[in-house]
């Protein structure tokens, strides 16, 4: 149940359009659905304002689509994230509507596109090599009734290239900025806008970037007060996956 529904339901009654037994049952109705191998939160959409998006990596195909089935039947949309080409075969063939964003490892299936919040979300990308990050960034925001413009290739190495971009960096709400290597963006973007920055790391990198451990601290140590945690922003994902 989403929030819009259970708003519904709560019209209706109040309206007298259906009785109060009919609204107990669908609140006190069990808020997962068992599969065996899999616990499938029904109320994350009512609690969260999206259902419960579905990890990939370590999953067959079956239980993905099982699992997507089951969220399919009382949500209007489905973000599968960290897919291969088999899961996602296996989706399409199960669902018509799915688009499988291969950039992202995403898949997406929707019944009707959502309802766009006001404001831009930007995501901006130091190289091409981080392109797989920002594009899960983006397909989630989207989905998710976000409207997002996407800036890529635009890391400090050629600053000229993120400059002549300002206009629409500055124009957005709020902007995801990924950067491997040294992780200078974020900083440079920050000092730029007075909007919220959400700095991730990527693993991208040689020499001492450690796996994007480089990146990481960077990003924690810089002082620039719009740049967002990116530990608490990984919390944060965490908790709404």
């Amino acid at each position: 149940m989403t929030p819009t529904e259970a708003i519904q339901l709560l019209e209706e009654f109040r309206s007298a359009k259906i009785s109060a037994e009919r609204v107990l049952r669908a609140f006190q109705a069990a808020p997962l659905a068992d599969l065996g191998f899999a616990q499938v939160d029904t109320h994350r959409a009512l609690r969260k304002g999206f259902p419960e998006v579905i990890f990939g990596a370590g999953k067959t195909p079956e239980q993905i689509v099982a699992i997507a089935s089951k969220i399919f039947e009382r949500e209007q949309r489905v973000l599968i994230t960290r897919v291969n080409g088999e899961q996602a075969r296996a989706l399409r063939r199960k669902f018509k509507r799915a688009v499988h964003h291969e950039t992202a490892r995403c898949v997406t299936i929707e019944k009707s596109p959502p309802a766009r919040r006001p404001g831009i979300v930007g995501v901006l990308c130091a190289g091409t090599s981080d392109l797989p990050v920002a594009e899960e960034a983006a397909v989630t925001a989207d989905i998710m009734g976000n409207r997002v413009e996407r800036i890529y290739d635009v890391g400090v190495a050629g600053l000229h290239r993120l400059l002549r971009r300002l206009d629409l960096i500055q124009s957005a709400t709020v902007l995801i900025v990924v950067a491997g290597m040294e992780g200078a963006l974020p900083s440079v973007v920050a000092g730029l806008v007075s909007k919220p920055v959400i700095a991730v790391p990527t693993s991208v990198g040689y020499g001492a970037s450690f796996g994007g451990l480089a990146a990481l601290l960077a990003m924690l140590n810089s002082f620039l007060p719009a740049v967002l945690d990116p530990i608490d922003v990984a919390v944060s994902l965490v908790s709404t996956n």
